[in-house]
């Protein structure tokens, strides 16, 4: 369908430069829904050390000043731009640093979030920079497609939000809270008898994560290629406790254009009560792939970087463009991209190299 994405993962580690890491703790469970569905469920990174956290990447430009949020030091970007600069080819380099500059949002890991969020909150802590942050391990994650698993139980997502919600601590912290989880409700793509239960849970989430005393909550509503019809998802929304949450996000890891996001995002906004919204401009700078091509969500080419981060949108509803993608990671083997998640350095340049701005 129009909507489908692949999930990204958190930030890289010092392991091999697959952007993996160690394989998560899989449960029986999640692993016979990914086998059905022909597709195995990426790994989050592993922990990075304080010590890696802290190291800089020499020549990359300083955050724009617009930007409350923190610049991973050793991401993919940041890794490649080394390399590359080794290498001896600076020109590129230059280009990646258009990514490797730039905040983007950090997903923990699915067996235990903790470390990872608190290396990412201590480091942010020097530079008094927000952490952006995705939660993603609702069950019954992507109806058992392309990123399926999560947490395997209600309970079992209880213990792992409220963990999360205690590595944040009081650090600043912006979090998109379960990409798809309700989309896939609006969709019909989740089963009737996971509903109730999930509204459930993320209203939980909500107020869990709220509970830090310096946390923004944004509920994910797809994006309008996906779900047509704000009204569609606008009770969701509702039932999943909009009211508490700071607002919704819109666009992750998708391509549509700012203008026609921004649209729909009033519409849905006038819908659930006047809600602010993020959007993900991570690869949307030249919109998405023309002529309703097939998985056009999937390692499209030709797409560039679009809007970089910022909270000066000149919108009083619109209160960023996020990073939410980390751009330059596969979405999946189609178009001759790796694995789904993994550093894919040709695709970033040409995202960079098209960039928006």
């Amino acid at each position: 369908m129009s909507g489908r994405r692949v999930v990204p993962r958190a930030f890289p580690r010092a392991l091999p430069r697959t952007l993996l890491r160690t394989f998560p703790v899989v449960t029986a469970l999640a692993l016979a829904t990914a086998l059905t569905a022909g597709c195995a469920t990426p790994e989050p990174r592993v922990t990075r050390t304080a010590e890696e956290a802290n190291e800089l990447v020499r020549g990359e430009p300083a955050p724009s000043a617009a930007s409350p949020y923190w610049v991973d030091p050793n991401s993919d970007a940041a890794r490649q731009v080394r390399t590359w600069e080794k290498e001896g080819r600076e020109a590129d380099a230059k280009l990646l640093r258009r990514i490797s500059g730039r905040p983007v949002a950090d997903w923990p890991a699915w067996d235990d979030p903790a470390p990872q969020i608190r290396a990412a909150a201590k480091a942010a802590s020097r530079t008094r920079k927000t952490i952006l942050l995705v939660a993603y391990n609702i069950p019954h994650r992507d109806c058992g497609l392309y990123s399926a698993g999560g947490a395997q139980d209600a309970d079992a997502y209880r213990a792992w939000i409220g963990e999360f919600a205690a590595a944040v601590g009081d650090a600043p912290a912006t979090v998109i809270l379960e990409p798809d989880a309700l989309p896939h409700i609006a969709d019909g793509c989740t089963p009737p008898q996971h509903h109730a239960e999930r509204y459930q849970l993320l209203s939980e989430a909500v107020d869990t994560l709220k509970a830090q005393p310096n946390t923004k909550v944004y509920l994910d509503a797809g994006n309008p290629d996906w779900i047509e019809e704000p009204s569609k998802i606008a009770v969701p929304l509702q039932q999943a406790g909009i009211e508490r949450a700071d607002g919704f996000s819109l666009n992750v890891s998708n391509f549509q254009s700012n203008g026609r996001v921004k649209k729909y995002a009033r519409l849905l906004s006038d819908s659930v009560g006047g809600a602010h919204y993020v959007i993900d401009t991570s690869r949307n700078g030249n919109g998405p792939l023309p002529g309703g091509r097939a998985e056009a969500w999937c390692n499209p080419p030709g797409r560039g970087l679009g809007t970089p981060p910022t909270t000066d949108t000149g919108d009083d509803r619109l209160d960023a463009y996020l990073w939410i993608k980390r751009p330059g990671e596969s979405d999946g083997t189609c178009r001759g991209g790796p694995p789904a998640g993994d550093w894919w350095p040709e695709y970033a340049l040409g995202l960079a190299r098209r960039a928006a701005s």
